[in-house]
């Protein structure tokens, strides 16, 4: 639960505070007052490349892309309809499983080594 799990409709733990401190590293996402983020520099390109339409996100009736304090780490992860897009892109890439009957996840065999590769995180 500590490592990885779902909280609502987005990923939390350890992984989800790491993935918002790398994006946040490289310009993807930025704070945007005290709870939210907004795209950086680099964010609509490189959630494009992940599959994630942030224009219709945009959309959305919903947060954009919200801070969520992480219960574990006492830190930020990412939240609203960016979060939940990540969540579930993870999802169907294969890096993240759920399991069954519990808000915990498994980072898969691929998962680790693509979040390593392209994040610098070592899970």
């Amino acid at each position: 639960m500590c490592e990885a799990r779902s909280c609502y409709d987005h990923l939390a733990g350890r992984i989800a505070v790491e993935l918002a401190q790398s994006l946040a590293a490289r310009q993807g996402i930025h704070a945007s007052g005290k709870c939210d983020y907004e795209l950086g520099r680099e964010g609509g390109n490189w959630f494009a490349s992940f599959g994630i339409d942030v224009a219709r996100l945009r959309q959305s009736r919903r947060c954009f892309a919200r801070k969520c304090i992480d219960w574990t780490e006492r830190r930020p992860h990412l939240a609203g309809a960016v979060g939940a897009a990540w969540y579930s892109r993870l999802l169907s890439l294969g890096w993240v499983a759920r399991r069954r009957d519990s808000r915990a996840m498994r980072i898969t065999g691929e998962g680790s080594h693509e979040l390593r590769a392209q994040f610098g995180l070592n899970l």
